[in-house]
């Protein structure tokens, strides 16, 4: 980060932590700092560095879950704080999940549910982003989430696939919660609507996060045929940027199918 913007935030912090003579003043420093740190969360993604995003990013989220509470209608803030958490707990907690699950049950199982919380948690402030345009949306989609999700426009795209991403993830975790499978159709509506808005998004992040969904099996509504459409229109947008298409390909249809070759 450079030096002006970080002397920036440190004012800002500090800003924060002393007593400000009115509540106005406050509140404008608050919502600059929001701004500030909703803008810059997308470099963690773009960090070469894992271990210290690892590291930073608690630290960060709980930062940004703070300025909600001064701010909860602030939808960028939201939107990287739904983003922040589904990414940690994607990228980093579901793969030691994964890791624990094979040397240990009993903890494994603790973790999981962890995991899941924190999936919860980003879908939560996804729907808030959402509901910052849309009031009571969250109700409604439990009543429609086709017709209540038609008036969203491009523009909602990011918050339709983190909070779709965020809650999918959820219920891949909570298999055996019957509460959590009765919402499949919910996170449906809400990817695919993403899709119909914008199918290039974040260079075919939608497309990736359908092969997954279509790979669930035809008896619960998935397509294998499906998901290979969407993984070559992934690989079409990504345009050799991302290994996301090739490897959600792998692991939920190549296995899936018993095609070796394919998967190599």
């Amino acid at each position: 980060m450079p030096a002006k913007p970080k002397r920036r935030l440190t004012c800002l912090l500090l800003a924060l932590l002393l007593p400000i003579p009115g509540c106005s003043l406050r509140k404008m420093a608050v919502k600059t700092m929001a701004d500030a740190l909703s803008q810059g969360a997308s470099t963690f993604g773009t960090d070469e560095d894992p271990q210290l995003v690892k590291e930073a990013l608690p630290f960060g989220l709980k930062t940004l879950e703070s300025l909600v509470v001064e701010l909860p209608n602030h939808r960028p803030l939201l939107r990287s704080v739904s983003s922040g958490f589904t990414q940690y707990a994607a990228g980093f907690l579901q793969p030691e999940l994964r890791l624990l699950e094979t040397e240990d049950f009993e903890k494994a199982r603790v973790e999981r549910v962890r995991v899941r919380k924190l999936f919860l948690r980003a879908r939560d402030y996804g729907l808030r982003a959402l509901e910052v345009e849309y009031p009571g949306l969250r109700q409604a989609l439990e009543k429609d989430p086709k017709q209540a999700l038609a008036r969203t426009v491009k523009a909602d795209v990011p918050d339709l696939y983190w909070t779709a991403a965020a809650w999918g993830s959820a219920i891949s975790l909570g298999k055996s919660e019957p509460g959590l499978l009765l919402e499949v159709p919910t996170v449906e509506a809400l990817i695919r609507r993403a899709l119909v808005l914008d199918d290039g998004w974040e260079a075919g992040a939608i497309h990736e996060f359908l092969i997954a969904f279509e790979s669930r099996g035809e008896a619960s509504g998935g397509s294998l045929e499906r998901a290979r459409t969407h993984f070559e229109r992934a690989v079409e947008l990504a345009n050799g940027r991302r290994v996301g298409p090739y490897v959600s390909f792998a692991e939920n249809v190549c296995i899936q199918k018993q095609n070796r070759k394919e998967f190599e």
